[in-house]
């Protein structure tokens, strides 16, 4: 199993993941990117491979999406970049996420999984994975040493919440809002406790919430609630966005996003006021 928030101490409060298609920005840009993000502490880069038109995302990742794309960048790239930049990494997991349809619908599942695995992805989340197949995707995973990870949502039916916490090797992510990414709970982060606590019945793998998350206050919010990650999407890739279409600095830009976003210990003394 994947630890993918093991570096956290007490008092740092949640893990901190953060959602980027590959190819936006650039790859070669992209590679800096996240070497910057393993030196400011961050725990796990949710890496996407480019899909089009996702039902699940909202329009600011649907844009990142469609610029990658237009990129020519697909499975075979985001894996060469994984293996590439995975070595220079001290503490920084990827987490794979592919489209099943788009991108491993047509090629032979096993020895896909164990492709992902040797490129030293840390996990895989797939995308619209068809019910018929998670236990065989799931077999094909544990064959491969490719940890899992899984999702529900704070609605789903308590079987389909266990089933999904129970096959989480890597971590759980609990999608706040049934709706697209961007959008956060009508009553907020909050009110997820009593779902995250009935979900460690079934798991011994992080569960982590997305969906909504867009500032420090938010990421504290789903510390509070008991998750041990926090996942930020859309308000990422909106920075990044920002950036290009102003010509600005990617790397900059990007970093001052997750040392806006990125909790602050309690002994320090902003936290302390001292």
């Amino acid at each position: 199993m994947a630890d993918f928030f093991a570096h956290r101490r007490p008092g740092e409060g949640p893990g901190l993941a953060l959602f980027l298609n590959a190819g936006d920005p650039p790859l070669d840009v992209l590679a800096d990117l996240v070497l910057m993000l393993d030196e400011e502490g961050v725990d796990c880069l949710e890496l996407a491979v480019p899909f089009p038109d996702s039902v699940t995302d909202g329009p600011v990742i649907r844009r990142s999406a469609r610029r990658a794309l237009d990129r020519g960048v697909g499975l075979d790239e985001v894996l060469a970049f994984i293996a590439a930049v995975r070595p220079r990494l001290r503490r920084l997991r990827i987490a794979l996420l592919a489209d099943w349809s788009h991108s491993l619908k047509h090629r032979d599942p096993a020895g896909t999984l164990r492709t992902i695995a040797a490129s030293g992805a840390d996990g895989l989340l797939v995308h619209a994975l068809p019910p018929r197949l998670r236990a065989a995707h799931h077999a094909a995973a544990r064959d491969a040493g490719l940890p899992v990870v899984t999702t529900c949502y704070q609605r789903s039916s308590p079987p389909t919440m266990a089933e999904a916490a129970a096959e989480a090797t890597a971590y759980l992510y609990l999608v706040a809002h049934y709706g697209r990414s961007g959008t956060a709970p009508a009553g907020g982060h909050a009110g997820l406790a009593g779902t995250v606590s009935a979900l460690r019945a079934h798991t011994a793998s992080p569960i982590a919430i997305g969906f909504g998350v867009r500032t420090r206050e938010d990421v504290e919010t789903v510390g509070a609630c008991g998750a041990d990650a926090v996942i930020i999407g859309s308000a990422g890739v909106a920075r990044i966005e920002q950036s290009l279409d102003r010509a600005g600095d990617v790397i900059d830009g990007f970093r001052a996003f997750v040392r806006s976003v990125s909790p602050i210990p309690v002994n320090t003394p902003e936290r302390t006021g001292s």
